[in-house]
């Protein structure tokens, strides 16, 4: 479990260290992400793209444990 938690730590900083390059890209800015902008409030909440990711991931971790 500690080494499952550690290899998750790790894949989450890679994930955010590639971030603002994976926003030129359009990851982020998929249709379907729900983007509320008010007067000095901006809400941005990436439904689409954490349903992909969620797939991508899931892909991953069954061709590994396969």
């Amino acid at each position: 479990m500690a080494r499952f938690l550690v290899a998750l730590g790790l894949v989450l900083l890679v994930a955010g260290l590639l971030w603002p390059y994976l926003s030129q890209i359009g990851l982020g800015r998929l249709p379907g992400d729900i983007v509320i902008q008010r007067e000095n409030v901006t809400f941005y909440f990436p439904l689409v793209t954490c349903l992909l990711l969620s797939v991508l991931f899931n892909l991953v971790f069954w061709v590994v444990n396969r």
